[in-house]
């Protein structure tokens, strides 16, 4: 079982004046179209159940190696006739045009070594090479800096502070696989038809929310019904070459008619259809991931979300360059109400054109891999990011998640979920305390409160709430 340690803070908060040191202060690309029908889904996801794993004997089950998996697409079923209908004769073999376009110039004898995560999701050991957004790359690839101005200093045994991440070499997983990767592979989520099936088309799949509810939900059938966001955050419009945070996680629960709950960093450039991004946090998202358990991502676009955009590795945009962390993988354990506050040091830093993304440090070693200046198109965010923003986001239909731990701001440390220690990088790179606006536009359902705190809390915010139907 992958074991995720956590970044234990103090067990008072910093809001107990008795108890805490700290001083309180007063708050200052185009993919077309792919419609799937109800009667083809279940075809589908009766043939790539088994892209993942297949009865041996029994009860027993195994690990589908990475060349049977692909052998499996190919091999994928024609659409037979359904209720005196043919289901479009395009729509299989794109979705299996995209899989064998994400796979292709993967040597599968090279992928020796495959996993599955606490959430089920396999995981398969690309040679670092081979990954989408390196293929037919020449040359070196960039080397992420110190960050400079920042500790480079890891936690001591004795701070209560234990390094957190998503994958350990002395775990296993239920099939008795290493949890780890070998030296120059990285960890890629396996995308399977039976997780496309859960979108309505391929540009659903490739968009921040989804677009509408999977097959699997109870609004399906009523695609007239919107998903729609909302939010509780706090932002600064500074220009900037990155930023950072303590992010606490925690584990909201999603319902019918909900689609995701995530606590993220967004550093941003560009107005209108060119606005840019570059994204990362802690998200709940069942229609995407297939579990209802928190995940670790990354997300990125060019134009507003309208046509480029993609979560993790599943298009040529993120480069990973550390085996270490698996994007879209589980993490566990979770922060508890009065109990252990998990966190993850979150950093992005435009370095040499590339955004480059650490977690639980800022030193080289904890580079896990960085967006290409390119992939923005000569767009704002190639230059640096004119705001910074911190805090939770939620997307439902007619009733919306539980956003953070599923308590209002005003609960504080303990109780409700919070980025602290938030700061960014001057287009200088000096280091510099953030100074928040909040933005809280649903009151009633998620609120976000910003406090400055001596160190090393300094700037912090506290936000969310129990959603609801309204």
């Amino acid at each position: 079982m992958t074991i995720y340690r956590g970044l234990r803070t103090p067990s008072h908060g910093p809001l107990d004046p008795k108890a805490s040191p700290l001083a309180l202060k007063k708050p200052t690309s185009s993919m077309a179209a792919l419609r799937l029908p109800a009667s083809l889904i279940c075809i589908i996801l009766g043939f790539s159940a088994t892209a993942i794993a297949a009865d041996v004997a029994g009860a027993e089950q195994r690990l589908i190696p990475f060349d049977e998996f692909i052998a499996s697409v190919v091999s994928a079923p024609s659409v037979p006739p359904v209720d005196g209908a043919v289901a479009p004769a395009s729509t299989l073999p794109s979705l299996k045009s995209y899989l064998n376009g994400l796979y292709a110039g993967v040597d599968a004898k090279a992928v020796k070594h495959s996993f599955v995560d606490d959430n089920g999701t396999a995981f398969d050991c690309i040679p670092m090479s081979q990954q989408p957004a390196l293929r037919g790359s020449a040359g070196p690839l960039p080397t992420a800096p110190d960050i400079p101005g920042t500790a480079q200093v890891a936690a001591s045994a004795d701070d209560g502070q234990d390094l957190v991440r998503t994958l350990w070499p002395d775990d296993i997983d239920r099939f008795g696989n290493a949890t780890v990767c070998p030296t120059s592979t990285i960890p890629m989520a396996r995308v399977t038809l039976e997780e496309l099936a859960r979108f309505p088309s391929l540009d659903a799949f490739f968009s921040k929310d989804g677009k509408a509810l999977g097959a699997d939900q109870t609004l399906a059938a009523q695609p007239s019904v919107a998903a729609t966001h909302r939010y509780a955050h706090a932002y600064q419009f500074t220009n900037n070459l990155g930023g950072h945070s303590y992010l606490n996680f925690w584990d909201p629960g999603i319902g019918a008619n909900q689609v995701f709950s995530l606590s993220q960093h967004w550093y941003v450039a560009g107005t209108g259809n060119n606005l840019q991004t570059a994204e990362v946090g802690v998200q709940i998202f069942p229609q995407s991931y297939g579990t209802t358990k928190p995940v670790f991502f990354t997300y990125w676009t060019a134009d507003a979300y309208q046509r480029t955009g993609c979560y993790n590795l599943t298009c040529p945009a993120f480069v990973q360059t550390n085996r270490s962390w698996a994007l879209g993988g589980a993490i566990s354990p979770w922060s508890t109400p009065n109990g252990a506050q998990y966190e993850l040091e979150i950093t992005y830093y435009l370095y040499q054109g590339n955004w480059w993304l650490y977690v639980n440090g800022t030193s080289a070693a904890n580079a896990i891999g960085y967006y290409p200046g390119t992939i923005y198109n000569g767009g704002a965010l190639t230059k640096g990011a004119t705001e910074i923003d911190y805090g939770g986001e939620v997307v439902g239909t007619i009733s919306w998640p539980p956003m953070g731990s599923g308590k209002f701001a005003k609960k504080g440390y303990g109780k409700s979920a919070y980025h602290r220690a938030i700061y960014y990088f001057s287009m200088t790179g000096t280091k510099t305390n953030a100074n928040l606006t909040v933005d809280q536009q649903w009151p009633w359902d998620y609120t976000a409160t910003v406090t400055t705190y001596s160190s090393p809390w300094n700037e912090t915010l506290f936000f969310g709430g129990p959603g609801g139907n309204s």
